[in-house]
């Protein structure tokens, strides 16, 4: 027996001790017990006073307990760059930080399934430390739009991506004994009045794209949860949606965990209960009571209850409190900093090195333009947020690696952003989003003296954004004036004395780059990298690191572009703003069309002729590397295809190189995008010369499209071609294989949208 088969075995086993005590002590529950347990304890926003079943303070939300059966309330806790604990507790001299990980999106840029496990592990160990026994995270909703609030949380525009760094998140936390939940469940793609939003999408779209990623997470991982999204797909409410809930996640896909709200979501108590949403958070007395009432009056069957507890105390037996783990509150820090800074360095992007100006020299003069040089944004705001001890900026990496800083532009910025932040407006909570301080004016002698004084000009853009608002276009995808003169004399002074410009991009989204590339010599995208980003971006500036980030999303030239322009975020309907969870968000009834159907991302870009200004999966290296001796396990299909190709590093630096397969697929039965990325894989690190073979497999499921009208996922007969690439646009390699017969991989599924609801968005 295998290692697999064997680790089965016991989860197996495991199982079904756990569901034979369950059985057991749902005889012994009260009807009123159990109306307890499909709820939370509630949800405390006093940062100064915990409540008194708050045992990890901060932590977003507790089950309720049964002491007199022995059943504990075990700790749910926010994600997902790190833990989201707080660090202050009453009566306490030290504090409790959690690590900032960089953002999904540059977890995502890494391409690394190893590293993505490894950061599971990091965050499972914290988890277990501080007595965390289920983490919300990882978010994995698709970037839809680049103006989405919220995408700095999520991986990638594209579902196989996005379902595979998940998976490999949630092998990596549930080996330590921690819980994961992926969210936010189902197309839940935009801040914009998320809570009353109506999606309207075709259900090839939410098949192949929106649903696809969660149920690649679902298939690969098992994580323990799964927390339903706010909005409303088709009409229904997904925390409401039976055959969401019920017949494609559990039925379909073989969901064993527990299904759970995002906080405050729904408005209908006893419709969750029957539609399969078993966990009501944070827990609310009006929705309690809602429930004990439709029990009494036999509006909701106790056989619909039991079910919903069933999946709840199964996971609550699986926690680390229900086996009596005891916490320390000290997980190693600084080991898990020292996993952040290889994962935000793994994470950088490089996008343009115009005559190899990147490596710098380590004995370079550096003039730092732009405010967050000095100030890095390690994460976003709001739930995805967390409470880390320090964030390293670039001019502090760099001091850092004994690089010489332009200390009298380091002395103007401080005093220029003192004056500044001492005019911003206080915080209210944790979840706002501070509005940003201006770009410092220039003056023409301190840009004189700059030049003299350094041997280049390093400049940072930076971007925040968080939850319950979506990005502007002017001043945040679009540069504010500022920003754009800051750009404009700083290239003019140092291009004239040829010397070189290098912009690094600290955002948790895309922005428009277009308009300014010509005006800079390199530009480096770390994204938001945590709490040591500093540090990483200098490993990579100076070659420590060789870069080897590939982007999980596309840059388009113009927000006009964007596929989904004209639908996002939505139409606001006739009717009144509502306010929810407590006075956080406001929303008005809303509708957002989906109109691009299947075409997101590079979808659309290839299927439609518009080109990118950086393709999805693009990235440069300081080396370069040839793809050869591509070979397909068979040149016609049966049941599998292993494709393989040898990599090689023709250059001078040692570096990693991440390989994708895209596959082009036959559409004569149905329009289908010109490829998909159906696989990938990466080096391990490669010297000069050094080669090494990578092997990525094809099964029926990565051949088929859903086809709504005979509600199958089906492999059409025909040839399809395989595509080794550095990128969507930069195709190494092909091959072809063929299918002598269609394959119905999978038949009979649940009917999830309006046969009047077709996808709109079709190729010429």
């Amino acid at each position: 027996m295998g290692i697999r088969e064997e680790k089965m075995t016991v989860d197996d086993q495991a199982a079904r001790a756990r569901a034979e005590k369950v059985e057991a002590l749902l005889a012994q529950l009260t009807a009123e017990e159990k109306v307890n347990l499909v709820s939370g304890l509630g949800f405390n926003l006093n940062f100064s006073q915990p409540e008194a079943f708050e045992t990890v303070p901060g932590a977003a939300g507790y089950t309720y307990p049964v002491p007199r059966l022995n059943i504990p309330s075990i700790v749910l806790a926010d994600g997902p760059a790190g833990l989201r604990i707080w660090p202050d507790r009453p009566g306490h001299n030290r504090k409790y930080y959690a690590t900032a990980f960089p953002i999904a999106t540059a977890l995502a840029s890494t391409w690394d399934v190893d590293l993505l496990t490894a950061f599971g592990h990091s965050v499972g160990h914290e988890a277990r430390e501080y007595g965390v026994d289920l983490w919300l995270a990882p978010g994995m909703n698709i970037h839809r739009d680049p103006l989405g609030g919220r995408n700095y949380e999520y991986f990638s525009e594209d579902p196989f991506l996005s379902g595979t760094l998940a998976a490999a998140t949630v092998d990596g936390i549930q080996a330590e004994g921690v819980g994961a939940t992926i969210k936010h469940y189902v197309a839940n793609n935009q801040e914009t009045n998320r809570v009353t939003v109506d999606t309207k999408v075709s259900e090839r779209a939410l098949r192949e794209i929106y649903l696809r990623g969660f149920e690649i997470a679902v298939k690969s991982s098992k994580p323990w949860s799964v927390m339903s999204s706010y909005n409303q797909v088709n009409g229904t409410t997904v925390s409401e949606h039976e055959r969401l809930l019920i017949d494609v996640l559990r039925h379909e896909w073989g969901f064993d965990g527990v299904v759970m709200t995002d906080w405050f979501g729904g408005y209908d108590a006893v419709a969750q209960m029957k539609a399969g949403n078993e966990l009501l958070m944070p827990g609310m007395p009006e929705r309690t009571e809602a429930i004990r009432t439709a029990l009494d009056c036999g509006d909701l069957d106790e056989a619909v209850l039991d079910r919903n507890v069933r999946f709840i105390l199964d996971v609550v037996f699986r926690s680390l409190t229900a086996n009596d783990h005891s916490r320390t509150d000290t997980p190693d820090l600084p080991a898990n900093a020292r996993h952040a800074r290889q994962a935000a360095a793994d994470g950088v992007v490089l996008l343009k090195n115009a005559s190899a100006t990147l490596p710098m020299s380590s004995t370079a003069r550096v003039a730092a333009f732009g405010t967050g040089s000095y100030d890095f944004i390690a994460g976003g705001v709001g739930s995805g947020d967390v409470n880390e001890a320090y964030t390293v900026s670039l001019v502090e990496g760099l001091e850092a690696r004994g690089i010489r800083l332009d200390a009298t532009l380091s002395e103007m910025y401080a005093t220029y952003e003192a004056e500044e932040k001492a005019k911003l407006p206080k915080k209210r909570m944790f979840f706002e989003l501070a509005p940003s301080i201006p770009e410092m004016p220039l003056s023409e002698q301190c840009l004189e003296r700059a030049v003299a004084d350094n041997d280049l000009a390093m400049i940072t853009l930076s971007r925040d954004s968080g939850e319950f608002q979506d990005r502007s276009l002017e001043g945040d995808f679009y540069l504010t004036l500022a920003e754009q003169t800051m750009i404009d004399e700083v290239s003019r002074a140092f291009r004239a004395a040829g010397k070189p410009v290098v912009m690094v991009i600290n955002s948790g989204n895309v922005i428009e780059v277009a308009s300014w590339e010509d005006k800079v010599d390199a530009i480096v995208l770390p994204w938001m990298g945590g709490q040591e980003a500093g540090h990483a971006v200098a490993d990579v500036l100076l070659g420590d690191v060789n870069p080897s980030g590939k982007l999980p999303t596309t840059f388009p030239v113009r927000y006009e572009d964007v596929p989904s322009a004209e639908h996002f975020p939505g139409i606001e309907l006739d009717g009144e703003g509502q306010v929810f969870a407590g006075g956080l968000m406001v929303a008005k009834p809303a509708e957002v069309t989906y109109a691009e159907g299947i075409y997101v991302g590079y979808r659309y870009y290839d299927a439609f002729g518009v080109a990118p200004l950086y393709p999805f999966g693009f990235g440069l290296s300081y080396t370069t590397f040839e793809y050869s001796d591509l070979v397909l396990s068979d040149e016609h299909f049966n049941r599998v295809v292993r494709v393989s190709v040898t990599v090689t590093n023709t250059g001078d630096v040692a570096g990693k190189e991440s390989v994708q397969l895209y596959l082009s697929a036959p559409s004569h039965k149905q329009y289908k995008p010109v490829r998909e990325l159906k696989g990938f894989a990466k080096t391990g690190t490669l010297q000069p010369g050094g080669a090494e073979t990578l092997t990525m497999l094809l099964d029926a499921k990565a051949l088929a499209s859903f086809y709504d009208d005979q509600a199958a996922w089906v492999a059409d007969a025909g040839s399809y071609t395989v595509y080794l690439a550095a990128s969507s646009r930069d195709l190494r390699l092909s091959g072809e294989f063929h299918l002598a017969e269609d394959i119905v991989v999978e038949s009979d599924l649940t009917e999830l949208s309006p046969a009047d609801n077709p996808d709109q968005l079709i190729p010429g």
